[in-house]
């Protein structure tokens, strides 16, 4: 993942949104650096989707400072929507179309050339692997093409920021990892990624940081690592070859347990760097070697269900 200062992409302060009497967004504050992953975790009707339309443009926020590619969405929206892509839950593929014909329309509607919307097409079949399916009508894709072919019509208009809402939502686990591989590739090259999803594996294995939303509110932000170390429940696993270096390690961690077998100790702890060390240092002490060691935390499913109680039952 990306590490180190980097320019944010996207800087939001107090961000608010209500429906009537709903408040869906309850002054929230997100910064997402350029040329990384964010992911917006939450339940059904948590505002995930409401957020991505506010920052798209798509819908007004109540309140709040948002800028987007270094334009104030209130000033400046049409530089925000120069700036960015937007890929939504559902597929904005015409399936009376080819693949071909859909990468063109995309093309007009950036005002492109003919000429160049066809080259880019070409280039997007290819990095998207749809050349073969280039000339077939969509409605003959399976799930997964389409959603390929939906990403590939939102990089048209080479946008330096992408908007993904549940990008991969009913895909079959080899078709998400396609897709994984594609938004990797894509930061690669610099583009920065707002990712929202449901799925727990999506974000821990894709996201430099997460927030989790819950009522309109940041009930957690942070790198996948620093969110499970918020639950309790995580351990660290000793291995000793040895009766007596066993029964040494039991005594000096009077909150250990025995787990797996007679000479292995869970010792409680949230898993982080500095644990770890204090374990290791409290073994020298005692002049005792582990055989092996390893860090158990609990995880992102975990993490969630600790943060949001399960999940809501509406989306907004």
């Amino acid at each position: 993942m990306n590490t180190g200062y980097r320019a944010p992409a996207i800087s939001v302060r107090g961000l608010c949104k209500s429906f009537g009497e709903q408040v869906v967004l309850d002054r929230i504050d997100l910064e997402v650096p350029e040329g990384t992953i964010f992911s917006l975790l939450g339940p059904n009707g948590a505002g995930k989707t409401t957020t991505v339309q506010i920052l798209s443009t798509l819908l007004r926020a109540d309140g709040g400072e948002i800028v987007v590619g270094g334009y104030d969405l209130g000033d400046a929206p049409e530089g925000v929507r120069s700036a960015i892509g937007v890929t939504g839950q559902f597929s904005a593929v015409d399936e009376l179309l080819t693949a071909r014909e859909n990468l063109i329309l995309m093309g007009d509607l950036h005002h492109m050339p003919r000429g160049e919307s066809a080259r880019v097409a070409e280039v997007l079949l290819e990095r998207f692997d749809l050349v073969e399916a280039a000339d077939k009508i969509a409605n003959t894709f399976s799930g997964g093409m389409t959603r390929r072919l939906d990403l590939a019509m939102t990089l048209v208009g080479d946008p330096r920021i992408i908007f993904l809402d549940e990008p991969t939502v009913g895909l079959d686990p080899r078709s998400r990892r396609v897709m994984w591989d594609i938004i990797r590739d894509l930061v690669a090259g610099g583009v920065t990624i707002f990712l929202t999803t449901q799925y727990l594996e999506e974000a821990d294995q894709l996201a430099d940081q997460i927030a989790v939303l819950y009522q309109g509110r940041i009930v957690a932000q942070g790198t996948a690592a620093q969110l499970k170390r918020l639950v309790p429940g995580g351990y660290i696993k000793l291995d000793f070859a040895e009766r007596d270096h066993f029964d040494a390690a039991a005594r000096a961690f009077g909150s250990a347990a025995q787990i797996d077998g007679d000479l292995t100790l869970a010792i409680p702890s949230d898993g982080a760097v500095k644990s770890v060390r204090e374990v290791l240092d409290r073994l020298d002490e005692i002049g005792v070697e582990a055989e092996g060691l390893s860090v158990h935390t609990p995880d992102l499913d975990d993490v969630f269900l600790a943060l949001t109680g399960g999940y809501a039952k509406e989306n907004v």
